[in-house]
């Protein structure tokens, strides 16, 4: 008997659940409102020990921006419609989160083994941008996912090494989403094949391609939130001890298929929400369920070093409102930037958080 596809899916297995770069694990959602508000959250995981994510900077309208390319700072140049705010680490002004002022929604989450940027070309150096460069021409040039949609044939994502991560290029996928409830997932691969997935309940975690996520949801058909039907077998009366008994079979680790599947289930069971901030509150609880503790999916070597995949920032973004709430790894409580009352025609790009103790305690922030 041929056993290569068995080893092959072995391998696979393998390769998804134990190699270190399966560690950086960070999952996204989305929710509404019945009165139409639509409000973006995730969980980012996984930070060198001596940038944590949890630095979030504006950017002021109009700013020049010049990408980044293997050759230097000579890719594509633009000039910003919209400021915008983002999560930031290691010194960098981009990712792995941002909203717009006018309520466009960018996220990155890790891709390793899957992404595949196109190769750079000197003669394409006008036209080109790193991944980073990728998610501030979206935040900082549009309103909508379908402008999104119709200009990506003007930018060619390329391969620019970091050496922040060993001189290796940063794989990532995208989420985009905007106010209307509008919400697609971009993956680059194969050498820079631009594919876009319509979100799933707005679902999205890591590696594999999001066609592979969508596909083993098929495994789960069973799960429900009404409780199992009681039987009797031999004579012997046999009912589900407590509550949860239909969903019993959601996974529980913090793999990304296992993720994935277990936020589409508390996506799709979650309660009606009458407003924005029911759904902002709801979506904290929810992802309350994918916190990862320090050295859960480390060694305790590496966690002596760094902080591997624990849970940095958890961020909920009200699109239409055009406020972002989060909390910290290090303080808990949920704090605020309103987009509303920030003048980004007279800001200057500035971090409007840094390092937040655990005795500070700020319910909302503000910039000048």
């Amino acid at each position: 008997m041929n056993k290569r596809p068995i080893n092959s899916l072995i391998l696979l297995a393998v390769i998804l659940n134990f190699s270190p770069t399966a560690l950086f694990a960070c999952t996204g959602i989305s929710l509404k409102s019945t009165s139409g508000d639509v409000v973006v959250a995730r969980t980012v995981e996984w930070a060198l020990g001596d940038a944590q994510h949890d630095r979030l900077v504006l950017f002021p309208r109009s700013k020049a921006f010049t990408g980044l390319t293997p050759g230097g700072n000579n890719g594509l140049k633009w000039e910003g419609r919209y400021g915008f705010i983002s999560v930031s680490a290691y010194g960098q002004d981009y990712g792995p989160d941002g909203m717009n002022e006018a309520g466009l929604y960018v996220g990155m989450y890790y891709f390793p083994g899957f992404a595949d940027f196109s190769k750079y070309e000197a003669s394409q150096s006008g036209r080109s941008v790193s991944v980073g460069d990728f998610m501030q021409w979206m935040l900082s040039s549009f309103s909508s996912v379908k402008e999104v949609r119709a200009n990506l044939d003007k930018v060619t994502v390329v391969n620019v090494e970091d050496p922040r991560f060993g001189g290796a290029p940063l794989p990532f996928h995208w989420k985009i989403a905007d106010a209307s409830g509008d919400c697609i997932i971009i993956e680059i691969v194969e050498g820079g094949k631009v594919r876009i997935y319509d979100a799933f309940l707005g679902v999205i975690t890591n590696s594999p391609e999001y066609s592979w996520h969508l596909t083993n949801l098929r495994n789960y058909l069973g799960l429900t939130t009404e409780p199992r039907t009681p039987l009797t077998l031999g004579g012997v009366d046999l009912a589900p001890l407590g509550g949860g008994s239909g969903l019993h079979g959601l996974p529980g680790d913090f793999t990304p298929p296992s993720r994935f599947v277990r936020a589409a289930a508390l996506t799709a069971s979650a309660r009606p929400l009458a407003t924005s901030q029911d759904a902002v509150f709801e979506a904290f609880r929810i992802l309350d369920s994918f916190n990862i503790t320090v050295g859960a999916s480390a060694s305790p070597a590496k966690v002596a070093k760094d902080i591997t995949s624990a849970t940095q920032i958890t961020t909920v973004s009200d699109l239409k409102n055009r406020t972002v709430y989060f909390h910290t790894m290090d303080n808990r409580q949920i704090r605020k930037i309103d987009l509303r009352k920030i003048d980004f025609t007279k800001i200057k790009q500035q971090e409007v958080v840094g390092s937040a103790s655990r005795e500070q305690v700020v319910v909302e922030l503000s910039a000048k």
